[in-house]
């Protein structure tokens, strides 16, 4: 009841108001007022042990400053960032817009952050001892000539601390970014990601598989291509997908709908799908999927699962639904 109150006051406030103070109830002792228990659905996936298959997606926690309460919400595993190197303060304001007749969001937040040394001592001073992953980009004042600097640097910061690592390069806020899913700027990306993964083993003796996230924008070619590369350099596992720039699907007359950003929440769930069913059947049968994009019921995460993925993740979903939705979707896929 108080979780729903909450979730219907923060609602009222205009949408980047309300996350903020979400994130700060989430990280004070007011989240044990919304504290649920996890539901156990233990799933074995890259040498990791997820206690259930729902994930809280990126973008929601993109500092690790609401790790606390997040933990309480019962997830399976939690993905925090998207950080980058230097703090950035993103794009400017408004940058995220509400479309509730479509239970939806568009956001164009541009990576705003406070930098990876924050989150990594955030993380390192919080009590979560649950699956982690973070995901990290580029700041945008660097050329993508010299992306994969960036995303390296974050990676030998935060790989120890965490269970592992999403390359995000299909954020469509970033100007130039999705360029990186492209040719030869993805193969060397990637390429280079693997040799700083084996080469971080070799110091730690510890393996932190790397996932990368992808957009559900690309052509049936480009994303063969993009999967058979993910593959092909090492990487651990892909997440299907980003937010989308497409407009179809919606239903809402609101002048909202012309605003500039990534598309989330239901209006995604079929580009999102089609993605995912490429990936799979151009991945094999194998390969670890995590699937997210238009979730917002536990039949939405049902399909998912029976498309190929394995483990599921929402964002969209949670601020509409709060903390039910992750227990509907445990039950159902128990």
């Amino acid at each position: 009841m108080l979780e729903l109150l909450a979730r219907k006051t923060l609602q009222k406030l205009p949408a980047e108001v309300a996350h903020d103070l979400a994130i700060t109830a989430l990280g004070s002792p007011l989240s044990l007022l919304t504290k649920v228990k996890a539901i156990k659905n233990p799933i074995e996936l890259m040498g990791i042990t997820f206690p259930n298959p729902v994930g809280l997606a990126a973008g929601f926690d993109k500092n690790g400053d609401a790790l606390h309460g997040l933990s309480k919400q019962g997830f399976g595993f939690l993905e925090i960032g998207t950080i980058t190197p230097k703090p950035q303060a993103g794009n400017d304001k408004p940058r995220l817009f509400r479309l509730k007749a479509d239970t939806a969001i568009i956001n164009r937040m541009g990576f705003n952050n406070k930098g990876i040394d924050h989150l990594v001592n955030q993380v390192k001073n919080s009590s979560y001892k649950g699956v982690l992953g973070i995901n990290i980009g580029k700041n945008k004042v660097t050329p993508n000539e010299n992306a994969l600097d960036d995303y390296v640097h974050c990676f030998e910061k935060a790989h120890s601390l965490c269970d592992y690592i999403t390359v995000n390069i299909s954020s469509p806020n970033t100007p130039d970014l999705r360029e990186l899913q492209n040719d030869e700027a993805l193969t060397d990306l990637l390429n280079g990601m693997k040799q700083a993964q084996l080469k971080a083993q070799k110091e730690s003796d510890k393996y932190t598989p790397i996932l990368v996230k992808i957009s559900p924008d690309q052509s049936e070619e480009q994303l063969q291509f993009m999967t058979e590369q993910i593959i092909a350099s090492g990487m651990d596992g892909i997440i299907c997908t980003n937010t989308t720039i497409s407009r179809e699907n919606l239903n809402s007359d609101d002048t909202l709908v012309n605003e500039q950003g990534g598309l989330s929440g239901a209006p995604l769930i079929e580009k999102a799908n089609e993605t995912l069913r490429l990936v799979r059947q151009f991945s094999g049968s194998t390969f670890p999927i995590i699937a997210v994009g238009g979730i917002i019921s536990a039949k939405d995460a049902v399909k998912k699962i029976q498309l190929g993925a394995n483990l599921v993740q929402i964002y969209t979903g949670f601020v509409y639904k709060g903390n039910g939705l992750i227990k509907d979707i445990n039950n159902a896929l128990k």
